[in-house]
């Protein structure tokens, strides 16, 4: 990895976002940035510095989205429903309806995930004025039992409980994660569902019985997920180390979620990589040192 070192800024006109946009486009674990502090002289100043994995016991994964390819059962599924009443859209807007309409559901008196799905399903059909039938209604979550693991999932899980725990926090009912984890070629130390939390991410009740059912304390544990809604803010709020999945989408850097309306500095994970083979990687290697 190589530090990038082709571009100078002044740091005294640098916004946080003109230095962040210089990250990013950085590949070293260090996040080197080279500045020119007013001066023609660079500096190289470290911005970040690299995460100390050593101090985690416990890694826990948000399911649908990180570690199961959810957009490729989503979208099958609800473009069926609409092409069967005349209707063709883009798979980011179906992306984005989904998003608000399930995060609608999600919300208020907690409803299972099951219901959750058939909503979704009524407010599409309320959006493009069509009646669903009942097998429709039912399709979403009737084939979440078929959405696909990505293929470096299994590999990853495996190389990283080497060295930890492994856990599940995800927003699902126990019955329908029960098929989901049959894919998943590893055991499980803890797996805190919606329905065992009565509520949904990013409520911050599910992390919090996270940490209380696996008797941790937040220093311990790094968090996984594709979602900054749902995982990356409120973990984050608690005081946990995490990691933000940003797996390739039909709708980039977002993907079938609600985009997060919290401050940029609330919004920024302590990591982020494009896949599980690349945090297994960084890990292991970082374990090596």
């Amino acid at each position: 990895m190589k530090a990038y070192s082709g571009e100078y800024c002044d740091w005294g006109a640098a916004s946080l976002d003109r230095i962040e946009t210089l990250v990013r486009r950085c590949d070293d674990p260090r996040l080197y940035v080279r500045l020119s502090l007013g001066s023609r002289l660079p500096i190289d100043l470290p911005l970040f510095m690299p995460m100390d994995f050593s101090r985690f016991t416990t890694i826990s994964f948000d399911c649908y989205g990180t570690l199961i390819d959810w957009e490729s059962g989503i979208l099958p599924a609800l473009q069926a429903v609409l092409r069967s009443h005349g209707l063709s859209l883009p798979s980011a807007a179906i992306l984005e309806l989904y998003g608000e309409f399930e995060a609608k559901g999600e919300s208020g008196p907690y409803q299972s995930y099951r219901d959750v799905l058939q909503s979704v399903v009524r407010a599409f059909a309320d959006r493009f004025h069509f009646q669903a039938s009942s097998a429709e209604i039912r399709s979403l979550h009737e084939s979440l039992h078929a959405w696909p693991v990505f293929p470096d999932t299994v590999p990853a899980l495996r190389q990283l409980q080497k060295r930890y725990k492994l856990v599940v926090i995800s927003n699902i009912d126990d019955d329908l994660f029960a098929e989901t984890r049959k894919h998943l070629g590893v055991e499980f130390d803890g797996v805190i569902t919606a329905e065992q939390a009565r509520s949904y991410k990013p409520s911050l009740n599910n992390f919090q019985m996270a940490l209380r059912t696996l008797a941790l304390s937040a220093d311990r544990l790094l968090h996984v997920g594709q979602s900054v809604y749902h995982d990356v803010v409120p973990a984050r709020s608690l005081g946990i180390s995490t990691v933000w999945v940003d797996r390739k989408s039909a709708r980039p850097g977002i993907g079938a979620v609600r985009a997060s309306a919290a401050l940029a500095a609330e919004r920024r994970p302590d990591l982020e990589v494009p896949d599980l083979a690349s945090l297994a990687a960084t890990v292991m290697a970082r374990a090596q040192d």
